[in-house]
């Protein structure tokens, strides 16, 4: 069986969320699988086929566990398969600003893309709650016309992991390019 390590930063749940999700849906298609919150856990152990690394965003960027764990790590996740993701708040945003969101790069995360060069990158909408935001960030949130809710497309994030679970393949090794 293949290990897969799931590694995530969450703020308030919804990445941590994801991360499970993702592991789980691994599980399922055979493959043994690690769940760690790099807050916790920084340091990347040896004997995994591949890594899954995923993080909250705000401001822009990762939260500054995950952005320091990879730029301590680039050489170890460097010599396996890496796939990355991040959650934040585009389905949140109305209309015109979620296009445009859907559309921009966010230069702090491409910077760690471009320095991993991952498999995959993947964005996905989280969970936003007033509580999540000081009374500042709730005015902003409210004059901007935004929404509050859990916006995770749980199809979404099984059908990414089912790809990640088949380029990782059969039990026993992951599979090259091209590979059937």
């Amino acid at each position: 069986m293949s290990l897969v390590r799931v590694l995530y930063a969450s703020e308030h749940g919804s990445t941590e969320d994801i991360a499970r999700r993702i592991a789980a849906r691994l599980a399922a298609h055979g493959h043994r699988t690690e769940v760690g919150d790099i807050k916790v856990s920084p340091r990347l152990e040896p004997g995994s086929a591949a890594v899954v690394l995923g993080s909250a965003v705000y401001g822009g960027a990762w939260l500054p566990p995950a952005e320091a764990f990879v730029r301590r790590e680039v050489a170890a996740l460097g010599a396996q398969p890496v796939w990355m993701f991040s959650v934040g708040l585009t389905a949140a945003l109305p209309k015109p600003l979620r296009s445009l969101a859907a559309r921009s790069e966010q230069p702090r995360i491409s910077r760690l893309v471009e320095l991993l060069r991952p498999r995959a990158h993947h964005r996905f909408s989280g969970v936003i709650r007033p509580e999540h935001l000081g009374r500042k960030g709730r005015v902003i949130f409210r004059l901007l016309f935004c929404r509050y809710g859990d916006f995770r497309n749980w199809a979404e994030i099984d059908a990414w992991a089912d790809r990640i679970a088949r380029e990782v393949g059969v039990p026993g090794g992951v599979r090259g390019p091209g590979a059937p």
